[in-house]
């Protein structure tokens, strides 16, 4: 009897060790070495611009035979540096990031960089623009000054809410963008300003705090489409009667719906994350392939406007 205990305790040891090595294996070994291995992390995929630019990304990957990892952190940069150290274990070849901070994953991304890891920051830079081998970005100060010569152009004067996400350069870009285009003008001035991750959920209730006190406004700048949908929620909520101005950025199929369907949504500036998504995997195979490639990818956006919503489907993304 003692004997088959103890047999039974050696399979059972044995099935253990089975089972941690292929899990082993799984997670963090490459089974494929001719294989290009990416690694992606976006600061969240609560944003159908990230999923826009995954899809190409995912795409083209596959259509050249090779892998991607894709990761969520959810905008908790520690979760995003956790994620950041796993794909290293896996052996990746690329690393393709949205940062959920400018900042606080650079010691994780030198250390991707010291094994050899190329590192493709795409939509929001690094503070540090070292760390990065190629960055892929909008013009997002752009974006903020179209927003606000659209503004001007249609009032001549305006009390402003700004919604931000000060956490990401992009974000900081867009609303410096449009702060210079309006500072040396007086009758244009910012009445709040506050933080909103640049999620919808998050807009919303800060949006109507921001009614709720008072305020007096007539326009709400937010950094993207995101935003820009719960401040209107807000505004719909609260039953606000005078005239307001809602600026996003993105371009997203729902901000050029509402360009239709809303009195309030006056524009959106539109990046292309299907082009972002393209650029970045362009680069990537370049540096791997130890070819000619390009720092800094700036890619130009549009505003869209009620007055040229009919040259773009509404469908999708551009």
């Amino acid at each position: 009897m003692r004997n088959v205990s103890k047999m039974m305790v050696i399979i059972v040891s044995v099935c253990v060790i089975a089972v941690s090595s292929i899990y082993y294996n799984y997670k963090f070994v490459r089974y494929d070495s001719e294989k290009i291995v990416f690694g992606a992390t976006y600061m969240t995929m609560n944003n159908s611009f990230y999923k826009a630019i995954t899809d190409e990304i995912e795409k083209q990957i596959n259509d050249r035979g090779d892998i991607l990892y894709t990761r969520d952190p959810a905008l908790d940069v520690d979760k995003q540096n956790e994620q950041i150290n796993d794909l290293i274990e896996m052996g990746i070849d690329v690393l393709i990031i949205n940062p959920v901070d400018y900042s606080k994953v650079n010691d994780s991304l030198k250390k991707a960089k010291e094994k050899g890891i190329k590192i493709i920051v795409i939509d929001a830079q690094l503070d540090d623009d070292t760390i990065a081998d190629t960055t892929v970005l909008s013009n997002n100060y752009d974006a903020g000054v179209q927003c606000a010569k659209d503004m001007m152009r249609n009032l001549s004067s305006a009390k402003i809410v700004l919604l931000k996400h000060s956490a990401a350069l992009s974000s900081v870009d867009r609303i410096n963008g449009f702060l210079d285009t309006i500072k040396d003008n007086p009758n244009y001035t910012v009445v709040a300003s506050e933080e909103c991750l640049g999620q919808t959920e998050v807009a919303m209730p800060v949006m109507m705090e921001i009614i709720d006190k008072k305020i007096d406004f007539d326009v709400v700048m937010a950094l993207n489409d995101p935003s820009a949908l719960g401040a209107l929620a807000a505004i719909k909520d609260k039953q606000i009667n005078h005239e307001v101005l809602v600026y996003g950025v993105d371009g997203s199929p729902d901000m050029k719906k509402l360009l239709i369907d809303s009195d309030e949504v006056q524009g959106t500036a539109a990046q292309s994350p299907t082009t972002m998504g393209a650029k970045a995997i362009e680069a990537a195979y370049k540096i791997v392939n130890d070819e000619k490639y390009e720092k800094s990818i700036v890619v130009p956006v549009t505003l869209i406007t009620k007055n040229n919503i009919s040259e773009y489907d509404i469908s999708g993304w551009q």
